[in-house]
């Protein structure tokens, strides 16, 4: 190729990613999503700029879990905390109460260390995502994100919104645990110089609400004109992933102690691990690698112990199957144990497999009650 085709070529692809980001942004000034955590464009315009701290909250919620999950959490936590100072000063337990039922919780526990890190260094969060990767609980990601949502920094940020609308706008046939790299050249090549964090949000919102996993309403895209992938006639076929391994499955039991006032028995799990810091009833040793005992023989202490049924649950790299035991005790309490009264459960650092073994045994017992 002759050196001036190679610039016209390049010139020309320069344009390109210019005009998608200019109707990407445009469509997004129309159609973005409304979220507790989010600047609107209007407001950006006007010069409203967006709390990093409520940017840090709201992206290190969203790892792994749904916008509608995490909006609710969102809410109380900024209600209880409204500042990165105030969420350092609070007790580590009041955190893992608020969080508890998000889910993934080495992120609530990475959440309190890097509120604390933050405050220590003068409560602002790095603007760069090399200083932010240096906070914890932030990977590539979550910096890249920050970096653009809430100082307007021109990062590339990728997640499995951006992947797939990538996917689908290159068809890029390579599976996507290989094609990362590729994705991510190409999503940096778009960002523009002008408002990259509402391009970055513009392309999530695209993912979320039209380049979608299933039946994608692509007569309403922004890029219709630019993808490969509709122009192919199965955009549905895009992100291309390899076949998923099977689940194992891990099984045990858990131990429901009531006593005669309604409270029940718990005690916190080790800070470090799966459900690390959290609240649960007496279980057997089961981890996501060995199957605990299943039968009442297996109890931490005497009791008459009567089946209450079986509940299921699902990790990321496991699923999890309980045989539930439920006992009315009198007595003290063992070792390591405490007694949560009836009315206290539904704010206890409870997980969701153990609001499961408590409401297997006794219906209605995590949920709020009035006073």
């Amino acid at each position: 190729m002759a050196p001036q085709d190679q610039t016209r070529k390049a010139e020309k692809a320069v344009s390109g990613d210019s005009s998608i980001a200019a109707r990407l942004l445009a469509w997004y000034d129309a159609h973005h999503r409304d979220l507790p955590w989010r600047v609107t464009p209007v407001a950006f315009a006007r010069g409203t700029r967006p709390d990093p701290y409520r940017v840090w909250l709201s992206e290190v919620m969203l790892q792994q879990t749904t916008v509608e999950a995490v909006k609710a959490y969102f809410r109380t936590f900024v209600e209880k905390w409204p500042t990165v100072e105030a969420l350092a000063a609070a007790p580590a337990e009041d955190v893992m109460k608020a969080w508890a039922g998000l889910g993934y919780y080495s992120r609530a526990r990475n959440l309190k260390a890097c509120a604390d890190l933050v405050v220590q260094r003068g409560g602002r969060f790095p603007e760069t995502e090399a200083g932010l990767k240096e906070l914890p609980g932030i990977g590539a990601y979550t910096a890249a994100a920050i970096a653009a949502i809430a100082f307007d920094g021109p990062a590339a940020v990728v997640d499995g919104n951006v992947e797939r609308v990538i996917s689908r706008l290159h068809s890029i046939e390579t599976p996507l645990s290989e094609a990362k790299p590729e994705i991510r050249a190409l999503v940096e090549k778009l960002v523009p110089r002008t408002r990259p964090g509402d391009f970055a949000q513009a392309m999530m919102d695209l993912g979320a609400t039209t380049c979608t996993p299933r039946r994608p309403r692509c007569m309403l895209c922004p890029l219709r004109e630019d993808c490969s992938a509709i122009l192919s006639g199965d955009p549905e076929r895009f992100p291309v992933r390899l076949p998923k391994d099977d689940k194992p499955l891990r099984r045990g039991a858990a131990f429901v102690a009531e006593r005669g006032d309604g409270a029940i028995l718990l005690r916190k799990r080790p800070d470090k691990g799966l459900l690390g810091g959290m609240t649960e009833v007496p279980t057997t040793a089961w981890t996501a690698r060995v199957d605990g005992a299943t039968t009442e023989d297996a109890a931490p202490f005497a009791a008459d112990w009567r089946r209450a049924g079986r509940i299921g649950h699902v990790f990321t790299h496991f699923a999890l199957e309980l045989d539930v035991f439920h006992a009315h005790i009198k007595g003290d309490v063992p070792d390591g144990h405490f007694w949560s009264l009836a009315h206290e459960i539904s704010g206890e650092a409870l997980p969701t497999v153990m609001k499961k073994v408590i409401e297997a045994a006794i219906p209605g017992a995590t949920k709020a009650r009035r006073m």
